[in-house]
């Protein structure tokens, strides 16, 4: 069974995609952007994007009914690799389940942000 997850506190998406999906007791979200959804805002600093980033995984996860730390993948894209250590930082105090992750640079993202991040969860019941 699929579901498609859709909520107003993670931008909407810019194109013939899904905030996110449930399936089969998991939880994928598509890469979410800094985007803030409320004004449209993007911070200017790695620090401020990597923030909004995990906001918006955050808001798709719980309107799941899962969280951060049920995360046991993510895919981070960031624009810069001089951005990895600040974006650890950062990244470290929303993913606290610590997810096997890739991360990898990137020529461009869009709207011309600094970072991108998608997430695969389980839900709370699904972890045995």
């Amino acid at each position: 069974m699929m579901k498609v997850i859709e909520t107003a506190q993670a931008p909407g998406a810019i194109g013939p995609y899904s905030q996110g999906f449930v399936v089969n007791g998991f939880v994928f979200t598509s890469g979410q952007i800094p985007v803030n959804p409320q004004d449209g805002t993007i911070g200017n600093s790695i620090k401020d994007q990597t923030e909004q980033s995990c906001r918006n995984v955050g808001a798709i996860l719980e309107e799941a009914g899962s969280g951060f730390e049920h995360v046991f993948k993510t895919t981070c894209f960031l624009t810069d690799m001089a951005d990895f250590a600040a974006f650890n930082e950062v990244y470290a105090k929303y993913f606290v389940s610590k997810p096997a992750r890739s991360c990898v640079a990137v020529k461009e993202l869009p709207k011309g942000v600094l970072c991108e991040i998608e997430a695969i969860a389980v839900f709370p019941g699904k972890l045995n």
